[in-house]
């Protein structure tokens, strides 16, 4: 009877001090990060982050700087054409043939992989059926609506059928509806064994799809984890959103016009590792009518965040102490706060 291994499974991508550098930028400076087999794996952060920058990397499309990187055990520069045999590649920006159909976008990029067009043909029935685009086969694709570019782009990449699925932004320009859509064929993949590693800025995108992710901010990694537990490590149980009008910002010290680094207040001085956090704790800039209601008060252009357990306790509190919002908003807390909490910033800024 054959023993069956019970080790330690290497990891599909392995990154030690990975680097990426440009003339006049670091784009990717020193990160480390593995990704295990079957695993939905995320980059999250702003443009600019270096999240696309690491994923050419892994692509075998950008050499690496410095560093080390790892993709399927094999060495990116010495091995591209043995690791490219093996990956399917979302990139950003639509790359389809608007002259050709739906169809023959797919049997012509199978052919690069040398299959055969009998055996690109059969998957490519297949993949249409599974991104629910097979009624359109015979369709061109420049009329296609963009969820229905996107929904092709990944059957495309699929056709070789990889190992490892690299997405960018996957989302990035669909409506809810597409992008509901496009989670739930890419939950399937997962379901069926394929490794997903995807960039994305947004939040509820990495919490719906990915297992473990990493946090970038400035061409390096400032946390790393499953969603729920950075957000445990970093965040309250619940915010207390505070919106106020113009006038009563200015007067709470909150305004546009107010010092970035003064829109910090907190209860709970707690460091935590990798943390960049702008502390306005006691400088009696934020109005003092604040102090106490939570474990941390951020105050934002448009909006006073407070982290508490108990958010509509905080709410009654607000209240007592003459504070009037125009509107009041109890939530859980989000990877935005986690990242917030991190980078002094929200991602949009």
């Amino acid at each position: 009877m054959t023993s069956v291994p019970t080790g330690p499974i290497d990891p599909l991508i392995q990154a030690r001090g990975l680097t990426k550098r440009f003339p006049a930028i670091t784009a990717v400076d020193a990160i480390d990060f593995d990704v295990a087999p079957g695993e939905s794996f995320g980059f999250l952060g702003p443009n600019g982050a270096g999240k696309t920058s690491t994923m050419r990397m892994i692509g075998c499309v950008s050499p690496i700087t410095a560093g080390s990187l790892r993709v399927f055990g094999l060495d990116p520069t010495a091995d591209g054409p043995r690791i490219r045999a093996r990956l399917g590649v979302v990139p950003q920006s639509d790359t389809l043939d608007l002259e050709l159909t739906v169809r023959e976008n797919l049997v012509i990029y199978g052919r690069y992989f040398d299959l055969s067009r009998g055996e690109a043909g059969r998957r490519a029935g297949e993949l249409l059926e599974f991104v629910q685009l097979a009624e359109r086969s015979g369709d061109k694709v420049e009329p296609l609506s963009g969820g229905m570019r996107r929904r092709l782009t990944i059957a495309r990449a699929l056709i070789n059928e990889p190992d490892l699925l690299l997405l960018d932004e996957p989302t990035t320009g669909l409506d809810p509806q597409a992008r509901h859509l496009l989670w739930e064929r890419l939950y399937r993949l997962k379901q069926r064994g394929v490794t997903l590693v995807l960039t994305t800025h947004y939040m509820d995108e990495a919490e719906q799809l990915c297992d473990r992710l990493v946090i970038m901010d400035k061409a390096r990694i400032v946390a790393e984890g499953s969603p729920r537990e950075l957000i445990e490590r970093y965040a309250t149980r619940e915010v207390l959103e505070l919106r106020f009008s113009e006038a009563d910002r200015e007067a709470l010290g909150t305004g546009p016009g107010a010092d970035p680094a003064d829109r910090v207040a907190s209860g709970d001085d707690r460091a935590a590792p990798g943390e960049s956090r702008h502390d306005g704790r006691g400088d009696g800039r934020l109005d003092e009518r604040f102090a106490g209601l939570a474990e941390r008060v951020e105050a934002l252009p448009d909006r006073i965040l407070l982290y508490t357990a108990d958010g509509e306790a905080a709410a009654v509190a607000v209240h007592e102490r003459g504070l009037l919002p125009e509107s009041v908003l109890v939530r859980r807390s989000s990877l935005e706060d986690v990242f917030l909490r991190l980078t002094g910033r929200t991602l949009v800024d």
